[in-house]
């Protein structure tokens, strides 16, 4: 108790050492990444207000287009524009894979601090990165999700389900975003690098991060109408995303404890079911009734088995869940800061 009472502010100034966790030494300050399928028209204007961005934030910058596939003339620009853009680099999959596919393989290339993304169509304004960037570092933020609140597409086709899907994902996850569908993000590197892609899972990053705690802000952007090419989104990604929020749902509450989801319903049908069967054996038994050819037996074994079947599939799930953490030594929280008397002092 002496001890504490004796700490002064001065000694709290002096021995004061906080830092992020973990530490780690990056290649640049910031990366900007951009997939790209079939958008020849706008390659060269793209990386024009790209660099003009970069330019404007007066620190090191990378420029890295992932190309999904593409089957027009986007090759032959990217190398002309390579030999002149020393800050530009090209990720070309071997084919078509999906916008999720390609923000993963432009993450695992990105060297910078801070990873901004952004469609490769021009709808998506970059000069809207330095602010975002002075707000990520200024307000100690991990994830700045754009919210295109002047939208320039199509009310029917376009704006009305992705409405409809943000409201859905917004009240599913407890992550209140009005836009998820918006390319327009920022992310510290190392919440970013930190989250599974694959499906459609693109849009989820915030909703996915917050699992681990981290602190996310949606602020209005510039939206810009599409001129140059066609877009390749349509309906039936609304209802890919829908499926893949189930996912999510389940990674978010159950990820490390899948048993309390399947054991949750398991146990519920498993004692509605007995019940029904213990009541079917007391007609049978004491009332000599017939029991055989009643719908009720049959709804009765069928809620039992399942309830044993669920019960039996958490703990399998459990199993792997373990497996999964142990065979790779992963930790089951994250740490963000360490605030720590330097060895020096």
């Amino acid at each position: 108790m002496t001890a504490v009472s004796n700490i002064s502010e001065e000694s709290i100034q002096t021995t004061q050492a906080a830092s992020r966790m973990p530490k780690t030494t990056y290649a640049t300050d910031v990366s900007f990444i951009a997939p790209i399928y079939n958008e020849e028209e706008n390659l060269v204007p793209l990386v024009s207000e790209v660099m003009a961005a970069g330019r404007e934030l007066n620190r090191p910058f990378e420029i890295i287009l992932v190309d999904d596939g593409s089957s027009d003339g986007s090759v032959e620009k990217y190398r002309k524009l390579a030999e002149i853009t020393p800050e530009l680099t090209v990720v070309r999959l071997r084919r078509n894979y999906g916008q999720t596919a390609a923000t993963a393989a432009g993450f695992r290339q990105a060297q910078g601090k801070f990873i901004v993304t952004l469609d490769g169509d021009l709808q998506n304004d970059p000069a809207d990165v330095p602010r975002l960037i002075e707000m990520m570092e200024a307000e100690d933020l991990d994830i700045i999700s754009g919210w295109r609140k002047n939208r320039q597409d199509k009310a029917i086709t376009r704006k009305l389900p992705s409405a409809i899907a943000n409201y859905i994902i917004a009240q599913a996850t407890g992550v209140k975003i009005h836009d998820n569908g918006c390319s327009l993000k920022v992310y510290r590197s190392e919440v970013a690098k930190d989250v599974p892609l694959y499906g459609e899972m693109h849009r989820f990053i915030p909703a996915l991060a917050s699992i681990d705690g981290a602190v996310i802000k949606e602020v209005p952007v510039n939206h810009r109408a599409r001129t140059r090419g066609t877009s390749k989104y349509g309906l039936s990604r609304t209802f890919k995303v829908i499926l893949d929020l189930l996912t999510v749902l389940f990674m978010q509450r159950f990820f490390t404890r899948p048993l309390h989801m399947f054991g949750r319903f398991g146990f519920l049908f498993f004692v509605a079911g007995a019940a029904i069967n213990l009541y079917l054996l007391y007609d049978k038994v004491v009332l000599g009734e017939s029991i055989g050819s009643r719908p009720l037996l049959t709804l009765g074994m069928l809620l039992f088995i399942t309830g044993i079947q669920l019960i039996s599939t958490g703990l399998i799930a459990e199993i792997q869940v373990r497996t999964y953490f142990e065979s790779q030594q992963k930790p089951i929280y994250k740490v963000k800061e360490i605030v720590a008397v330097s060895a020096e002092a």
